[in-house]
């Protein structure tokens, strides 16, 4: 009888030290240094105009962005074909809306601009001219002695009626801002700077002749 309490005892012992041992095994929680981040609109609104009832209705169409901007994380590209992922560092939002969001703001700033929609388009809603933008810059870059932000983009813009006639097309790069090597908030704000001097060079493709 007192073997099998000796043999019980030791086999509670043994066990308990298995599992000390398992649980010191697992490792301690490791704290999240991930910084999520968003476009700004120039301004936060501040230059944008009232309705005018006579103004281009504009459509903004889904922006399209490059498979390697499309990742969540941002990106500072090092050289010519070399792209490094900032992972803690990542876009609170899918970058292309971010984009279309700052580009809607900065549209609506020209007089020339009665409304903007954004895709999907209401069904209720007419429409001048839709804008396509295929985004192919939008990032941070490093090299040449300084940081800087990019941003570019080839834009056409057709008849909303007929997808066919085109209205304008061209390319707009806007000129590097200044970055801030890994600050990323400056370099967010670099961007935001570039994707609104983008809607600038946008507004000045528009059609001038309204509807």
């Amino acid at each position: 009888m007192q073997a099998r309490r000796h043999f019980f005892h030791s086999f509670c012992f043994l066990f308990g030290l298995l599992l000390l041992a398992g649980c010191s095994m697992i490792p301690a929680p490791q704290p999240d240094f991930t910084r999520y981040f968003v476009l700004t609109e120039r301004g936060l609104g501040e230059g944008v105009v009232k309705e005018r009832a006579d103004g281009l209705r504009v459509g903004l169409k889904s922006v399209a962005l490059p498979a390697y901007l499309d990742k969540g994380s941002i990106v500072v590209r090092r050289g010519e074909n070399e792209v490094d992922y900032h992972d803690h560092a990542r876009w609170a939002e899918p970058l292309a809306a971010g984009i279309s969001r700052v580009l809607a703001a900065q549209l609506l700033t020209s007089p020339a601009v009665e409304r903007v929609l954004v895709h999907p388009f209401p069904f209720d809603r007419e429409r001048d001219c839709d804008i396509a933008v295929s985004i192919v810059r939008c990032e941070g870059v490093t090299g040449e002695g300084r940081p800087r932000a990019r941003g570019g983009a080839p834009v056409e813009i057709n008849a909303a009626d007929d997808a066919a006639k085109v209205r304008a097309r061209r390319v707009c790069v806007g000129p590097d801002q200044p970055g801030a090597g890994t600050d990323h908030a400056a370099l967010v704000r670099s961007l935001s700077e570039a994707v609104a001097a983008l809607g600038s060079e946008i507004i000045g493709a528009l059609p001038a002749n309204g509807r």
